[in-house]
C-alpha cells in the first residue's frame, strides 16, 4: 500500500467525538486510536450514557457561562510563570516548579494545607494558569513540571514510567513542601498522584501524610482528580474488547515509533501549531479556552532536545499501575471532577465507569460530572471546577 508522506499521517488527524453505537465500533475505534496516538491519554470511543446526573445540568447554568467567566480572576501570564519558576534537583535532574504567591504572609494560606498541582501529558505548570490565582487566595499553591515536560529536564534515552513520576511527587513533598498537602492532578498527573497516595511504603515526612493507620490525625492531606488516566498509554486498557481489536495496530505503532526516522517525522507533525490546535479543540468542550497561549504552552516544550525521546518512551513503555487496583487502598478524602465530553477517558469507558461507581462504594470519595467539559476540566471550564473545588477545600482541617 502506498503511503502519501506529503500529507499529515492519518494517525494525527483531529478526533471528532461522535454519538455512535457499538455497531460502528470499527470506525470509532480507529478514530480513538488516532487520537490516543497523538497524546496517549487512554480511553475508548465515546458512547451515549443512558443516565448520568451532571453537576451543572440545568440550562440556566449554561446560559450564565459568560457571567461566571467575568467573575474569575485573570489567569497568570505565562511569562510571569516562567519568570517566577524555581529549580529543584532530583536524582541529578533539574525539575521546574512554581510557588504562588511567593513569600505570602496571608493568614489563610499560612494555616490551610498547601496545594500541589500536577499536569497531564504534554502539559506543564502553565496549564494551571487559570486556577492558580483563585486557589492562591486561601492556599499556598505549588505546581510542578514532571520530568520530561515543561521546563524540567528531558534526558535522552530515559525510560519514563508512572512510578518514576509518583516517586518524584513523593520526594518533592518530602524535600520542598514539607507539610501535609492536597494533591491535584489531571489525566496522567492524576494517576501519578493516585500511585503516590496509595504507596504503602514511603519515607520520612510523606509517611506521616499517607500512612493508613495515622491518616485521621494528619490534617489537610487530600486528593483531587480531574479525568484520571487509566495508565501511561493505551496498553492500560488492553482488556477492553474494543482495544483488543486494535492490539496488532498498537504493536505495529510501537515498532514504528522505535524507528528514529519515523518517530522524528511523526513527532514533527504532532507539534505543528495547527495540528496541536485541532487536537485541543477536539478535547475541550469550551472552545474559547483553546487560545494561542494554550497552543504555545503545549508546543514550546515539545521543541526541546529530549522531547522526542520522552514522547516515544511514554507511548511505547509499560502503562504502569491501574487506578482500579489502587483507589481501594486510599483512605484520604478524594474529590473526582470529570468532564462528560472527554474523548480520551470517557465517563462510559472502563476507567470512567469505575470512578462513577466509587461514591456508592467508598464514603471518602465525592464525584461531580461536569456537563459540556472535556479532558482538562480545570482549564476547559475553571469556573465550574472552582464552584465544586473551593467548598470542598474549605472543609479541610487547618494545620
Amino acid at each position: 500500500m502506498a503511503v502519501n508522506l506529503a500529507a499529515p499521517p492519518s494517525f494525527f488527524l483531529p478526533f471528532s467525538p461522535s454519538s455512535s453505537t457499538p455497531l460502528q465500533i470499527h470506525h470509532n475505534s480507529i478514530c480513538a486510536l488516532q487520537t490516543r496516538i497523538k497524546f496517549p491519554f487512554l480511553g475508548i470511543p465515546k458512547y451515549p450514557v443512558a443516565s448520568l446526573t451532571c453537576a451543572n445540568a440545568s440550562a440556566a447554568s449554561m446560559a450564565a457561562v459568560s457571567a461566571e467567566k467575568e467573575e474569575l480572576l485573570p489567569p497568570l501570564d505565562v511569562s510571569e510563570i516562567n519568570r517566577k519558576s524555581r529549580k529543584w534537583v532530583w536524582k541529578g535532574y533539574t525539575i521546574s516548579y512554581l510557588v504562588y504567591p511567593e513569600g505570602s504572609s496571608d493568614a489563610a494560606a499560612a494555616v490551610n494545607p498547601p496545594l500541589l498541582l500536577v499536569h497531564g501529558f504534554g502539559a506543564s505548570i502553565a496549564h494551571w494558569r487559570r486556577n492558580i490565582p483563585t486557589l492562591a487566595q486561601s492556599h499556598t499553591v505549588y505546581a510542578i513540571d514532571l520530568l520530561g515536560f515543561g521546563a524540567s529536564d528531558k534526558p535522552a534515552g530515559f525510560q519514563y514510567s508512572m512510578e518514576v513520576w509518583a516517586q518524584l511527587i513523593l520526594d518533592f513533598l518530602d524535600e520542598v513542601v514539607q507539610r501535609p498537602t492536597v494533591l491535584l492532578g489531571n489525566s496522567v498527573g492524576s494517576l501519578a498522584c493516585v500511585i503516590a497516595a496509595a504507596e504503602p511504603i514511603v519515607k520520612s515526612f510523606f509517611e506521616l501524610i499517607f500512612s493508613h493507620d495515622r491518616i485521621k490525625s494528619v490534617p489537610g492531606a487530600r486528593l483531587v482528580l480531574f479525568n484520571c488516566a487509566g495508565g501511561m498509554n493505551n496498553k492500560a486498557i488492553v482488556d477492553d474488547w474494543r482495544i483488543k481489536l486494535l492490539l496488532p495496530l498498537l504493536w505495529l505503532f510501537d515498532f514504528l515509533l522505535k524507528q528514529k526516522g519515523i518517530a522524528s517525522y511523526l513527532f514533527d507533525r504532532v507539534r505543528q501549531r495547527d495540528n496541536l490546535r485541532n487536537v485541543l479543540l477536539s478535547v475541550y468542550g469550551n472552545k474559547e479556552s483553546v487560545d494561542e497561549d494554550l497552543v504555545e504552552i503545549i508546543r514550546k516544550p515539545a521543541l526541546d532536545e529530549g522531547a522526542l525521546d520522552a514522547f516515544v518512551s511514554i507511548v511505547t513503555g509499560p502503562p504502569g499501575p491501574n487506578p482500579i487496583q489502587l483507589i481501594p487502598k486510599i483512605t484520604l478524602p478524594v474529590l473526582v471532577l470529570w468532564g462528560d465530553e472527554d474523548p480520551f477517558t470517557p465517563i462510559d469507558g472502563p476507567v470512567g465507569k469505575y470512578f462513577s461507581t466509587l461514591p456508592a462504594q467508598m464514603p471518602n470519595v465525592n464525584l461531580f460530572l461536569l456537563e459540556g467539559v472535556g479532558h482538562c476540566p480545570h482549564d476547559d471550564r475553571p469556573d465550574l471546577v472552582h464552584e465544586k473545588l473551593l467548598p470542598w477545600l474549605s472543609d479541610l482541617p487547618v494545620s
